[in-house]
């Protein structure tokens, strides 16, 4: 975890109101069924316990390093309404914009047995890499819940090896679209389905291992949530369910009641959509009232031709990762945490595109410059809650081969903001990532790469009362012919500092130590060598009201650095 009392995992909520009574199979529990404290404690915890080890099944039981190495992927318990009711601390930017796949498979009729896989942006996804996999859980032959899984998968087809296209202007370049789709029928894989994704794919081995990985995990949700029925009664589980969601609900509108009401805009840039460099515009209005919060993105710029367009889910769940931030971390991350929030984004725009627009850097890019628009809206309402800005960017890095004999991708880390009370972070995820680093062990084994430097860029924290967090530079050597993609931010405009503290450094992407595009995709040939410096966070505060100990301090590493170089 990278996570601290500003920078949380979210979940999201499903803002269409359903009723899982007019559906087969669906059993939902009595309204205002009465649970005592511990007994609600006790599920609470048990239910989150469930999430985390669909998560542990199926980071050990992946095959690529992206997923059991950097942990890339997320799990999530529903009830039969389709409503979040644990999640386990995975990523930000998957677990936020779950409920639409939930929404989307419930269109399909789902019965016990079934298990549907899906990756379509348009149906209940994020970007195509991000397979998800939601399967009902049954008790008596009903549908009491649903069991979600959602892993980054390194390849999915599409123009370029790893599925991470800097150029793409359709969607069909990015990969193979999947929308909700049984790939388990009553108990049996289907095979038909699985043969057809794994003949679109680079590496349909190692795709062939991770889907697997994301079966036994939603398999353990099931043989868990068996037990928890057995132990405590269908009765009182299910009725927890709504307690768990109720009490959420009810801890969260008493934070946002300790917002001022009012209404507070701002706006941010992206730097280009990888086919024009032009600034393309993010314009937020959010309005607080009581025990409510509304975020409109009227304003935004209209839908790209370049692959930044992020789906609707992906903008909530940015959103939701902010009230997340600025409120208690201790309120427990479910439906109820989101129903007070609402948010909207015209239609055809770019954080509510139309098909067939490209989408894959949206979840990774764009869904960071959301997050530091929404929080800067937000600053002059808790000015003390809100940080400097991070990084701003997931410094997406994919190199892979055209036949398909490995697909490398990673996000790199970057600086923390700094907050009103203490410095930044140096080389962590911010915003909606919440990935580790792939070892250098793992890459230099499991690809033809070997990395050259890894470290942190002295300086390139903003300047305050508390500095901000450093970024990172990992250079690389590709040792076969290859292709690179980058898609990344901040290389032009700095992660801005709040209340007097300066920018970070920005970002910058060098290929044998040229500079190249925020976002790109070239052929290189072995002995290439990729490097990223990722940026630094923005300061907080006056940087002449820094404590002189921590001035003292940094002086005396800078010289032992100056010193290790002669």
């Amino acid at each position: 975890m990278t996570t601290d009392d500003t920078e949380l995992d979210n979940t999201e909520s499903d803002n269409a109101e359903t009723d899982g009574t007019d559906r087969p199979n669906a059993t939902t529990p009595e309204p205002g069924s009465d649970i005592d404290p511990v007994t609600l404690e006790v599920l609470r915890n048990q239910l989150e316990s469930i999430a985390e080890e669909m998560g542990q099944t199926l980071i050990r039981g992946a095959y690529s390093p992206n997923i059991k190495e950097r942990r890339d992927c997320s799990t999530a318990l529903f009830d039969a309404d389709g409503r979040m009711i644990a999640q386990a601390e995975h990523i930000p930017v998957h677990l936020g914009a779950m409920p639409a796949a939930v929404d989307a498979v419930l269109e399909f009729d789902p019965r016990p047995g079934d298990v549907f896989v899906l990756n379509d942006p348009f149906r209940g996804g994020t970007h195509l890499p991000d397979v998800t996999m939601v399967s009902p859980l049954a008790a008596g032959g009903d549908i009491v819940g649903y069991a979600v899984s959602r892993a980054h998968h390194a390849d999915v087809g599409g123009m370029t090896p790893g599925s991470m296209p800097a150029g793409a202007e359709e969607i069909y370049q990015e990969g193979l679209r999947l929308p909700p789709t049984r790939l388990v029928e009553a108990g049996e894989v289907r095979e038909d389905i699985r043969s057809l994704i794994l003949a679109n794919v680079r590496n349909p081995r190692e795709r062939r291992a991770d889907l697997r990985a994301q079966l036994a995990a939603n398999e353990r949700a099931q043989e868990r949530l068996a037990a928890l029925f057995d132990r405590h009664g269908r009765d009182t589980a299910l009725a927890g369910f709504d307690a768990v969601i109720d009490y959420s609900r009810e801890r969260i509108e008493g934070e946002l009641e300790t917002l001022p009401d009012g209404t507070y805009e701002a706006t941010d840039v992206l730097e280009g959509d990888g086919v024009t460099d032009d600034d393309i515009e993010l314009a937020v209005t959010v309005t607080v009232d009581g025990a409510t919060i509304d975020v409109d993105f009227d304003g935004t710029d209209d839908q790209l031709a370049g692959n930044l367009n992020a789906p609707l889910a992906v903008a909530k769940s940015a959103v939701y990762f902010v009230v997340r931030c600025l409120t208690d971390p201790e309120i427990p991350p479910n439906h109820g945490c989101y129903e007070p929030v609402s948010v909207r984004a015209p239609e055809g725009t770019l954080l509510n595109p139309e098909p067939p627009a490209a989408v894959v850097g949206g979840n990774v890019e764009t869904s960071q410059r959301v997050t530091d628009v929404v929080f800067t809206a937000l600053a002059s309402a808790a000015p003390d809650r809100v940080p400097a800005q991070g990084q701003g960017t997931m410094n997406n890095l994919t190199i892979g081969a055209r036949d398909g004999s490995f697909a490398y991708y990673e996000t790199i880390a970057g600086g923390f903001g700094a907050r009103a009370d203490r410095d930044g972070m140096d080389g962590v995820q911010v915003g909606m990532t919440n990935t580790l680093n792939t070892p250098v062990e793992s890459i230099e084994t499991e690809y033809p790469l070997r990395v050259d430097r890894y470290g942190l860029r002295e300086d390139s924290g903003g300047r305050g009362e508390f500095r901000g967090g450093c970024g990172l530079e990992r250079t690389v050597t590709v040792e076969r012919d290859a292709t690179v993609s980058l898609l990344t931010e901040r290389r032009r405009h700095a992660p801005a500092g709040v209340a007097g503290g300066e920018s970070g450094a920005t970002g910058e992407n060098l290929i044998d130590g040229e500079a190249v595009p925020a976002k790109t995709t070239v052929d290189v040939e072995a002995g290439t060598t990729v490097t990223v410096r990722t940026p630094g966070g923005g300061g907080h505060g006056e940087p002449a009201a820094r404590d002189t100990t921590a001035l003292e301090a940094e002086s005396d590493a800078n010289s032992r650095g100056d010193d290790a170089d002669q």
